[in-house]
């Protein structure tokens, strides 16, 4: 094993341990996707489609199996910490993937945010935000004695949001008018909304937001066993499995709510359970909205974490970062940093627009991804791929809602100024 591996290219740096196999890392996949996706997102996503919030769906998940593949050559061929920000770096040069690091940077730690408040909505509505606040500190101290601690806990909640899924699903189909509720914007009513094509557009892109978890395992490219054999075989798979679920989901909720009645609702999964006649299982279906966010947000720490310690081993961010703990092998420093930033976004953030935020700097970080993807073979269709995945994310980005547009491409401004400032304030000091 080269120095690389074990620290990332920082001489006598503690390295990560490498303990996650193909199932492990498909279940943190499984557990950054599922929560954010069915919980937070058919909402915004139905009132942007209407009818077209199916096709968004399926363009969401076009756009994200080209970045999968992308992300799961670049993560074989470049097994460290870091994800795009290193395969950036690494074929297209120290800016690009400065700016996949920052993109992903900002853009996870609104999604933080969002899942954070979406536990202490579903938990606590009246005291959301004191629940979002200590539901980021307690994942936080779980991150740091650790990564198997956190794939446990991970495990667990991933097998209670599909079990409560799974009820959901049944209960709606099986309900007396299921799939009848055309005049609504119901299940067979499928078309463009009155905003045509671009209200599909949006919903793919806020509906990405959904999908992004399975950068989690390339992320954690160096705690991974084999990785050029692991990471291949987990992205598809975990990014498959949630397919199948949001699919099977967003059809159970349209054949009892419409498009229409989703759009409207605030608990959407709640909400369709009440209307298929099983007011029962609200609270069932609350607990598992608040257990789902909770395993997205512990994912979502931990890939934040890992990307900021990759960015502060190249003094991208301040190099105090970079440790990596003695004993527990994670990047404390940075965890904790993340921890603490997101417990102050909770108290000012709303959900809706840090899903949009968030979905704007995601999409920019797998823009350089597929780009970095196109430069590893010349063969006409392997770039195809990478193509799709380009044109997909950079179409996505800009057809969310403006006010997302202007405020994700405001704080990557902000990231490429401090890049020209760093770089112009190393080029003046004299050689050592």
């Amino acid at each position: 094993m080269t120095q690389r591996e074990v620290s990332g290219g920082v001489p006598g740096a503690v390295g990560l341990r490498r303990t996650l196999g193909v199932f492990d890392a498909v279940v943190i996949g499984l557990g950054a996707m599922v929560g954010a996706g069915v919980f937070a997102v058919l909402g915004p996503a139905a009132e942007a489609a209407g009818p077209g919030l199916l096709l968004g769906l399926g363009v969401a998940a076009v756009v994200a199996y080209c970045n999968a593949l992308a992300s799961a050559r670049l993560a074989a061929r470049f097994p460290a910490s870091g994800g795009t920000y290193v395969y950036g770096r690494e074929r297209l040069g120290e800016f690009w993937g400065y700016l996949a690091g920052w993109a992903f940077v900002v853009g996870k730690t609104a999604s933080c945010a969002a899942m954070a408040l979406t536990v202490g909505t579903y938990a606590w509505p009246e005291h959301a935000h004191a629940v979002a606040v200590a539901a980021v500190l307690g994942l936080t101290a779980v991150n740091y004695v650790g990564v198997r601690k956190s794939l446990w806990l991970t495990r667990g909640i991933v097998a209670v949001v599909l079990v409560v899924l799974a009820g959901v699903v049944g209960v709606c189909l099986g309900a007396d008018g299921s799939g009848t509720s055309g005049a609504d914007g119901g299940l067979f009513d499928v078309g463009l909304p009155d905003g045509g094509i671009g209200g599909v557009l949006q919903a793919a892109g806020l509906l990405f937001f959904a999908f992004a978890g399975y950068a989690r395992v390339a992320t954690l490219g160096e705690e991974v066993r084999d990785p050029a054999r692991t990471i291949p075989r987990a992205v598809p798979l975990a990014l498959g499995i949630v397919l199948c679920v949001y699919a099977a989901v967003a059809v159970a909720a349209l054949s009892v709510l419409g498009a229409d009645g989703l759009a409207e609702a605030s608990a959407p999964l709640a909400d369709a359970v009440r209307a298929a006649g099983a007011p029962g299982l609200v609270p069932v279906v609350r607990v598992g909205a608040a257990v789902a966010a909770l395993g997205s947000l512990l994912a979502l720490i931990l890939g934040v974490s890992r990307t900021t310690l990759a960015m502060a081993r190249d003094r991208h961010l301040p190099g105090a970062l970079a440790a990596v703990h003695p004993r527990f092998r994670v990047p404390y420093r940075a965890e904790l940093a993340v921890g603490a930033v997101v417990a102050v976004l909770v108290a000012t953030v709303d959900v809706r627009g840090a899903i949009g935020f968030s979905s704007f700097g995601v999409l920019v970080y797998y823009a350089v991804a597929n780009a970095a993807a196109w430069t590893l073979s010349s063969a006409p269709l392997a770039r195809v791929g990478p193509v799709v995945g380009l044109v997909g994310c950079v179409t996505l980005a800009f057809a969310l809602p403006g006010a997302s547009v202007v405020a994700g491409a405001a704080v990557l401004a902000v990231g490429v100024a401090a890049y020209g400032v760093r770089k112009g304030v190393a080029g003046r000091r004299p050689p050592a």
